[in-house]
Formats: C-alpha cells, sequence, structure tokens
C-alpha cells in the first residue's frame, strides 16, 4: 500500500522532527552536529526554504520550516538526510540506516500554534533536562531568536517579528513567552499532531488545509468510534 503524501502548502510552517532508529544517537559529538547545519544551510538555501527555529538533540532534531513550493520540503529533507547518512556512517565506520524511518511533520496554524511550536522545540533541552535555560543549549536557534548572537541558518517569521518593530524589545518579548513554558495540554497537542502528521490548528485553518488538499487533516482518535449507547453509560 502506497504511503499517504505528505500536509504541505507553499507558504504553512512545518513542524518537522526526524529521529534515530531504535532511538540510537545521530550525534556522536560536536563535529557530527556542525556538518548536519552546514548540510541543512545548503539544503534549504537551495530550495528556498526558511528556517524559524532548531533544536539538534541526542537521538534527534526538530525544526519549523516554510517552504515557498508543494514538495520543495520533502525534496530538502531527502537530499539532507541521505547525505549526512553517508557522512556518518563513513566517519564513525559504521553502515545501514540511522533514520527512524521517514521524518515526521505537520503543518501548522501561524495564527494559533506559531510561536507554541517556537517555544516548544526551543525548550527540548530544558525538559530533556539537559540544561536549566534554553540559552546554555548551543545547537539551538533560541540564540538568534533571543538576539544573543547572529546565525545564518535562522529567518525569522512574521508572526515572531509581530511580537515588537523594535528588535531589543522583541527579543525581550520572546524571552518572556519562552520562560513561560509549554503547557501540558500544548504538549500533547504538538505531539499527537506530529505523530499523526496532522494539521495543527484551529478548524478554520484545519477547514482551509482540507479544501486546499482535499483530504482530512485533522487528528483523530484512535479505535473504533463509540455507539450513541456507549456514549451514554459512560457519561
Amino acid at each position: 500500500m502506497p504511503r499517504q503524501a505528505r500536509l504541505e502548502l507553499p507558504g504553512i510552517p512545518l513542524h518537522v522532527t526526524q529521529r534515530g532508529v531504535n532511538r540510537c544517537a545521530i550525534f556522536v559529538d560536536d563535529e557530527d552536529r556542525e556538518h548536519y547545519y552546514r548540510l541543512l544551510g545548503e539544503a534549504t538555501r537551495e530550495h528556498g526554504i526558511a528556517v524559524h527555529a532548531y533544536v539538534f538533540m541526542g537521538n534527534h532534531v526538530h525544526l519549523l520550516l516554510t517552504s515557498p513550493q508543494r514538495d520543495g520540503l520533502s525534496r530538502a529533507m531527502r537530499n539532507l538526510g541521505q547525505c549526512y547518512v553517508q557522512a556518518f556512517n563513513r566517519r564513525h565506520r559504521r553502515c545501514g540506516t540511522l533514520w527512524q524511518g521517514r521524518f515526521k511533520s505537520c503543518l501548522v496554524d501561524s495564527e494559533c500554534y506559531l510561536l507554541t511550536v517556537y517555544r516548544y522545540i526551543e525548550l527540548n533541552p530544558v525538559r530533556a533536562a539537559m540544561v536549566e535555560r534554553p540559552e546554555q543549549f548551543p545547537w539551538s536557534s533560541v540564540h538568534a531568536n533571543l538576539s544573543l548572537q547572529e546565525d545564518p541558518l535562522v529567518t525569522p517569521h512574521p508572526a515572531y517579528l509581530a511580537l515588537d518593530c523594535d528588535p531589543t524589545v522583541r527579543a525581550k518579548a520572546y524571552g518572556e513567552w519562552l520562560r513561560q513554558g509549554v503547557s501540558e495540554d500544548d504538549l500533547l497537542h504538538i505531539r499527537e499532531h506530529l505523530q499523526k502528521e496532522r494539521a495543527l490548528g484551529d478548524r478554520t485553518f484545519q477547514a482551509l488545509v482540507e479544501r486546499a488538499l482535499g483530504r482530512s487533516v485533522a487528528a483523530r482518535p484512535q479505535g473504533r468510534p463509540k455507539r450513541q449507547n456507549d456514549a451514554a453509560e459512560g457519561a
């Protein structure tokens, strides 16, 4: 059975994650991360893709990207993944697959969820108890988004720029937003939509995507629907 095509629309941000097979490390050291960073930059520039947020964890990555083309992101990630695995295997004298299947992605509603996904990505090292503050983790877009240092890979999304027209005030506002953390409901919501590769947003956004792609894009509960009598008994 052929795999269902990804949900991709030009100009709509995508939250992307890719993991190592069997939870194995995809980065052994900073040299690996530097190489992945370079390849990500080359792949996104080639396809005109904007990188808004990223974090390179030990056995997975999170990216927030916007592509101007329908299938540009899939092509970029395929090239990036293949080139990185070849270099990783050669350097570490290993063979075989590195990735746990194909990467996961979900469309993100810019109006409702984009900055929450920014925050979700950049707080990953804090949730993993690797650091106390996100800016202590070196391999993250947080340094650019807090205006702590330049990062040529990062392109601010209009939703981030709308925090304030003054870069200093904007960075401060984003820092305050970051420190609020991600609620448990948002954590579950983001993870569910990413795992199921659905469209993360309100019903208006999902309806817009459904009309554009001609298919259902909402995350549905697993299992068979409850019968009316079952529902009444459980109320």
